[in-house]
């Protein structure tokens, strides 16, 4: 957001500064979440892109990390689309050895009986987190559910907690990935799309200089428009800089809901974004409707004919995505 803009309404700080704001909803999923990754086995965190999940998972680790209890590992490989069953042992041979120089076995027997004997020896319960699972392979997943087994058969634990978008709980529900899905707790994160005017309002007061508030920047309908037109937290956050930048170049002090309205008036491109932020592009959501890439780019660009984009939207529906 423009300094001047955040200077008019008494805006100290960026909104992404603010802190965490924690619902009741939230709370209570981390507290199942921390039960089940005790338990052991394969774990889902599915939420769209911008709700809150990472953050709210890190602290998550951090409160694990403190009770020492478990063993946490972090797959730190940057190319997602390239992780690999190796490559998130490799990410627990390195967390759990005591050795400076990781000697990993290169021989497949041999490296899951090394990690196995790893693990058992540590003496806890360890949890492997993955963040961006939505891009794992169908054959990454089965052969972490296979780890999992190994590891259960030596006598100790391991939690593979796999956080993604949409498309992961999606995946996992599909009838072709049964085996690993009916043997995957699935926890749906919502973020703050249960409070998101109290979170607009917490978000606020929380910038904001002390002579400020939030009646004092948005009027109260303003506020619930915002609300209603918003998905997850960080679009509440790109909502709010484009309406205080609109409302700085107008002088208006506080921002009606009439100006919300022509600032956030639904369009292609934003039910576009939104579906980006359940995990899909044009390739993904072509193997998810088994249609070719091509129609998908039609559908994006709203050029297809409006009755076969009507069929689309209802499988679209059915699996919980939205629909233009």
């Amino acid at each position: 957001m423009r300094s001047d803009a955040m200077d008019y309404y008494g805006i100290t700080k960026d909104f992404a500064q603010a802190g965490f704001f924690e619902t009741e909803s939230v709370t209570a999923l981390l507290r199942d979440l921390k039960t089940a990754i005790h338990a052991g086995g394969l774990v889902a965190v599915s939420g769209l892109s911008g709700s809150g999940k990472t953050v709210s998972l890190w602290r998550l680790q951090d409160t694990l990390a403190r009770e020492g209890r478990i063993i946490l590992s972090r797959s730190l490989f940057v190319e997602k689309e390239r992780v690999s069953l190796a490559s998130l042992i490799n990410a627990l041979f390195f967390d759990l050895s005591t050795k400076k120089d990781v000697l990993i076995p290169s021989q497949g027997e041999r490296r899951e009986r090394g990690l196995q004997e790893l693990i058992k020896q540590s003496k806890k319960p360890v949890a492997l987190f993955i963040d961006e699972a939505h891009d794992l392979h169908n054959k990454t997943l089965k052969g972490l559910k296979r780890l999992v087994e190994v590891v259960r058969q030596s006598g100790s634990i391991l939690t593979v907690v796999m956080i993604g978008h949409p498309k992961l709980k999606n995946d996992l529900e599909r009838p072709t990935m049964a085996e690993i899905g009916h043997r995957t707790k699935i926890f749906p994160f919502d973020g703050v799309a249960d409070s998101r005017r109290e979170f607009i309002e917490w978000l606020l007061d929380r910038c904001s200089d002390e002579k400020t508030s939030h009646e004092d920047i948005l009027q109260p309908e303003a506020i619930e428009l915002i609300a209603e037109r918003s998905t997850t937290a960080l679009q509440i956050h790109e909502h709010l800089a484009k309406v205080l930048e609109a409302g700085h170049a107008t002088a208006e002090r506080p921002i009606s809901a009439a100006l919300v309205e022509s600032i956030l008036t639904n369009d292609h491109s934003a039910w576009v974004a939104s579906i980006t932020r359940h995990g899909y592009d044009v390739r993904s959501l072509s193997d998810f409707l088994n249609i070719k890439q091509a129609e998908v780019k039609q559908l994006f660009a709203g050029q297809l004919d409006p009755m076969r984009e009507q069929e689309l939207g209802e499988q679209l529906k059915v699996a919980g995505l939205p629909v233009r």
